[in-house]
C-alpha cells in the first residue's frame, strides 16, 4: 500500500491521462531541435535576432505553455464554460481593436497581431477568440438540451457569435476564419443540434462568404482586405496541379517557390533524413521555423522521424476520443471532442500545406512551431482535456452512470 501512494505521489504532478501527458512532453522536448535549426534562416536571410535567441525564446513558451496547461488543470472545466460567454465577449472587442490599432509581426497582415501597451509583447487575439468560441459554443448546446430551441435562439446565440467572430477574422486571416467556421458545424453536429438549422446555417454561411468576395474583389468598400492574396495562392495551387502547366514557366516557379522547396526539403531527407540541424533547404524555405517546419522535419530526420512525430500526434488524438467516450458528463465530453477537432484540423492542414495537398496557407504546426500565440493555446486546449481526464474517475466514484439525466447535464453546464 505504501509502495502504490509513494508511485502516485511521483504522478501527483502529472495530473489527468499520463499517456497524454506522456505524448505532449516528448512533442515538446522534440520541437526544440527542428526550431532551434530551422530558425537560422531568421538570422542569416530575414536578419531578425539570433538563433540562440530564437530557440531561448521557443524554449521559454514551451516551459510556459507546460506550467499554464498544468495551472488550468487545477480549475474546474464547468467554470470555464460559464466564463466563456464573458471571455469571448472580451476576445470579440479585442478583435475589433485589432482592426485598428493591429501591429505588424515579421511582415504578417498588420491587422493580426495586438501589442499590450507598454510592453513589446503581442499576442493574435484570433487564436484566443477561436478557443473562446468553441467552449462557448459547447457550453450553450449542453445548457438548452432540454428543449428544442426557438430559431431566433440559435440566430441570436448560436449563429451570430459564430458569424461574428468569422467575419471579424475572415478580412486578415482566411483560413483561420474558415476554420473557425468548419469547427463551429463540427461542434454544432456533435453537439446534437437539429439538422435542419445546421444546414440552414450552412447554406446562409455560404451566400456570405460568396458575398464577401464578390464586395472584396470589386469595390473598395472592405479596406485592406487579403482576398487577392487568397485567390493569388489558390490559382498558384491549382496551376501547380495542372498537367497542361509549363513547368519551365518562370512566372510559374516564383508563384509556387514555397511548395517546390518545401517539396524538395521532403524528397531530399529520403528514409533516414540528413540529420538533426543539417538542412540544406531551410534558408532556402520562407517561414521554415514556422509554417513549413514539418518540411525541414522531414528534411533532418527522413521518413522514420516524420512518421514517428505522427504517431505521436495519432496517439493523442486516440487518447482525445478515449477520454471522450469515457466522460460520463455530455458538456465534458462535447468540450473534449471539440478541442480535440481543433488540433486536428490544425495539424491536418499543415501537413498538407507541406506536402501540397492544399493551397499555402499561414497555420502553424501544434507544439512545434516557433511561435507563442498559437503554442500556449494548443498548451491552454490540451489543460482542458487533462483537467477533464482527470475528473473521469471522481465521477465513477461517486457511483455516477455513463448517461447522465437531463438535469445531470444541466447541473454540470
Amino acid at each position: 500500500m505504501n509502495e502504490q501512494n509513494i508511485e502516485e505521489s511521483r504522478f501527483e504532478f502529472l495530473k489527468g491521462d499520463k499517456v497524454l501527458w506522456m505524448v505532449i512532453l516528448v512533442i515538446s522536448i522534440f520541437s526544440i531541435f527542428p526550431v532551434y535549426s530551422a530558425s537560422s534562416n531568421l538570422e542569416y536571410i530575414v536578419n531578425n535576432g539570433t538563433t540562440t535567441g530564437h530557440v531561448m525564446k521557443h524554449m521559454f513558451f514551451v516551459v510556459l505553455g507546460l506550467a499554464i496547461m498544468r495551472l488550468v488543470g487545477t480549475v474546474k472545466y464547468e467554470y470555464m464554460g460559464k466564463l466563456s460567454s464573458i471571455m469571448l465577449g472580451l476576445m470579440i472587442i479585442l478583435l475589433i481593436v485589432t482592426m485598428f490599432t493591429g501591429q505588424t509581426i515579421d511582415g504578417a497582415s498588420a491587422s493580426r497581431w495586438l501589442k499590450i501597451p507598454g510592453t513589446p509583447i503581442s499576442f493574435q487575439p484570433s487564436s484566443f477568440a477561436f478557443l473562446m468560441l468553441i467552449i462557448y459554443l459547447c457550453r450553450y448546446l449542453t445548457k438548452k438540451i432540454t428543449r428544442e430551441r426557438l430559431p431566433i435562439e440559435n440566430v441570436m446565440y448560436i449563429f451570430g457569435p459564430i458569424l461574428l467572430v468569422f467575419v471579424l477574422v475572415a478580412k486578415d486571416n482566411g483560413s483561420t476564419a474558415l476554420m473557425i467556421l468548419m469547427v463551429s458545424v463540427i461542434v454544432l453536429i456533435i453537439g446534437q443540434l437539429h439538422w435542419k438549422y445546421i444546414a440552414g446555417f450552412i447554406s446562409a454561411s455560404f451566400v456570405a462568404i460568396a458575398l464577401f468576395l464578390l464586395i472584396a474583389l470589386n469595390t473598395n468598400m472592405i479596406g485592406g482586405n487579403r482576398v487577392h492574396t487568397w485567390m493569388s495562392r489558390i490559382e498558384t495551387f491549382t496551376s501547380s496541379k495542372a498537367k497542361s502547366a509549363d513547368v519551365d514557366d518562370e512566372s510559374v516557379k516564383a508563384k509556387n517557390y514555397q511548395v517546390m522547396q518545401a517539396k524538395a526539403a521532403i524528397v531530399h531527407g529520403g528514409i533516414t533524413g540528413m540529420g538533426p540541424g543539417k538542412s540544406a533547404l531551410k534558408q532556402m524555405l520562407p517561414q521554415s521555423a514556422s509554417d513549413f517546419i514539418f518540411a525541414v522535419i522531414v528534411e533532418e530526420y527522413g521518413l522514420i522521424g516524420a512518421g514517428f512525430l505522427i504517431s505521436m500526434y495519432l496517439i493523442m488524438i486516440v487518447r482525445i476520443v478515449m477520454i471522450a467516450s469515457k466522460m460520463p458528463a455530455f458538456f465534458g465530453s462535447l468540450l473534449v471532442l471539440s478541442l480535440g477537432v481543433m488540433i486536428f484540423i490544425q495539424l491536418a492542414v499543415n501537413i498538407a500545406v507541406a506536402v501540397n495537398l492544399i493551397p499555402v496557407t499561414g497555420q502553424p504546426l501544434p507544439l512545434i512551431s516557433y511561435g507563442g500565440t498559437s503554442m500556449l493555446v494548443t498548451y491552454i486546449q490540451l489543460g482542458i482535456i487533462l483537467n477533464i481526464s482527470s475528473r473521469i474517475q471522481i465521477y465513477d466514484e461517486e457511483g455516477m452512470g455513463k448517461k447522465q439525466s437531463i438535469v445531470e447535464i444541466n447541473d454540470i453546464a
